[in-house]
């Protein structure tokens, strides 16, 4: 059996596929979203809601306690060690202090809502994070319910609801929302479909505990059970829960900087601008909800060569994955810019640093996510909080005088910070790193079909919708080729079987592990 074929390259190919199909829906309809409040609404509203969601967004990161991470940990590592019998524990370790703290953050934003509006210069925000806050705990309760549901490498109800039909809800909301003009229900049409998620990521929850198949046996029938007490569970969350609100802090900082410093306006055009961030986020997301419960399986067993090869080959598919995206974005991206209105072409600038910054991004793969399965949840506070005050320190001193495209700048050295620490701390503590020949492949690949078509479109035929779908053609066709005659070396074989293997080898000093599917 190929090191590969061990590792389950193919079943993580699979749960990307799953992911990504409901990445590209769950893709599409954000863009959509702010698209409606861009066109219908006008910059300054658009603004105080898009402020006014980046706080609640950075709320429910404080409040998720890190449990998103801490249940996929521990479900797949106890279900690997022969410990399923656990899994229970873990949940109710992790769901009782989450929906308690949602509440009283959920209290604390209705009592703060003024004093925020206040310092944004405006009043409108304070009535949004007021009613934002009613959803706050239903929000929590889901993130954490679907997170457990990975844990059992179920991807279908993380696809289901969080992908394509909270979004789609938000989406029919806000257009009727956008329809009537009334502004003021713009939060309840954004927040309410948490609630009805809520409900049905617990259902689904429940129904994958009942009927979720027995666990593998343990590597070792005589090895101490592994212990899972609240102490283990949160010294493992709660700095993941640090990192993960310095981490959202990153994504969401610039929005309410941009407009505490420059207006609500100059928010609503960074938000647009990084609509397309948002996208290639979504598939990245996919790929690291299906790849996380396997690496946290390989290295629970120490196998760090087979957690090497998945580290690897899973940077490569970022790779091929994103940098069509942003490569064509660069060349065109004021065209890119004007469905969200003519005011927001001007943007273009914000669009050009921020995809640059995803290039180097998806270059360095799941680094985050990889040191974090690997247990060092310390390490990974560190570098997210240094990235963190990176992106503060660079906004309070750009944004003044250079607006939107000062916070992308901010926010581009705060991906290099936060992509190249856990890198280094990889390669020198475990050995472990995201380079090969086949890394090599993935950009020439995109470089080839990506920077010469949409160069040689846009000087021939100007930069317009034609031209951007003739260069995308071209690259495409090529692209597709290309990915096709080396889907063997970018480890994509696995998506084109018709049945998963039943088992999984996990070289253990030479043992067979049955590995749940």
């Amino acid at each position: 059996m190929s090191r590969r074929d061990s590792v389950g390259l193919g079943r993580v190919a699979r749960g990307g596929a799953v992911n990504m199909a409901g990445a590209v829906i769950g893709a599409a309809l954000n863009v959509g979203l702010v698209i409606a409040v861009t066109r219908a609404f006008s910059q300054e509203t658009a603004g105080a809601f898009f402020s006014a969601t980046s706080v609640f967004l950075i709320v429910l990161a404080v409040a998720n306690l890190g449990t998103s991470n801490g249940v996929v940990y521990f479900v797949a590592r106890l279900r690997t060690l022969g410990a399923a019998g656990l899994v229970p524990r873990v949940l109710r370790l992790a769901f009782g202090p989450v929906v308690a703290v949602s509440l009283a953050l959920s209290c604390l934003m209705l009592a703060s809502a003024g004093a925020l509006a206040e310092w944004l210069g405006d009043p409108e925000v304070g009535a949004y994070l007021v009613l934002l806050a009613a959803f706050l705990p239903f929000a929590v309760y889901a993130d954490a319910a679907l997170a457990a549901t990975r844990g059992f490498h179920d991807m279908r109800a993380t696809v289901l609801l969080d992908k394509v039909a909270r979004p789609l809800a938000q989406l029919a909301l806000l257009g009727g929302v956008a329809l009537t003009g009334a502004a003021g229900l713009l939060t309840v049409a954004w927040a309410g479909p948490y609630l009805p998620a809520a409900l049905l990521a617990g259902w689904w929850l429940r129904r994958i505990m009942r009927a979720a198949p027995p666990a593998p046996p343990a590597p070792d029938p005589d090895a101490e059970p592994p212990r899972v007490d609240a102490r283990t569970f949160w010294a493992f969350a709660l700095p993941r829960s640090v990192a993960s609100v310095a981490q959202i802090g990153i994504q969401r900082s610039g929005i309410v900087l941009v407009a505490a410093l420059r207006g609500a306006a100059d928010a609503a055009l960074f938000t647009a601008a990084t609509r397309f961030m948002v996208v290639g986020q979504f598939g990245t997301q996919a790929i690291q909800f299906a790849v996380q419960p396997r690496l946290a399986e390989l290295l629970a067993v120490e196998d760090r060569a087979g957690a090497n090869t998945l580290y690897r080959t899973s940077t490569a598919w970022l790779i091929c994955l994103t940098w069509p995206l942003y490569l064509p974005a660069i060349v065109y991206a004021p065209l890119m810019l004007r469905p969200f209105g003519a005011d927001y072409s001007t943007g273009w600038g914000v669009l050009v640093v921020v995809s640059a910054g995803m290039l180097v991004s998806s270059a360095c793969g799941m680094s985050d996510l990889v040191l974090t399965m690997a247990g060092r949840t310390g390490w990974n506070l560190v570098n997210n909080l240094a990235a963190l005050v990176v992106t503060v320190a660079v906004s309070l001193a750009l944004i003044p005088s250079a607006g939107a495209v000062g916070a992308a700048l901010a926010w581009a050295a705060a991906i290099v910070v936060r992509n190249l620490l856990p890198i280094l701390q990889l390669s020198r503590s475990m050995g472990l790193h995201p380079f090969s020949r086949t890394w090599l492949i993935a950009v020439a690949a995109c470089l080839v079909w990506f920077v010469p078509a949409p160069l040689a479109c846009r000087a021939v035929l100007g930069s317009d919708p034609l031209s951007l779908a003739v260069a995308l053609a071209l690259g495409g066709a090529g692209y597709a080729a290309t990915l096709w005659r080396l889907r063997g070396t970018l480890g994509l074989t696995g998506l084109l079987r018709r049945r998963a293997r039943a088992e999984a080898v996990v070289e253990d000093p030479g043992k067979t592990v049955p590995t749940p599917l």
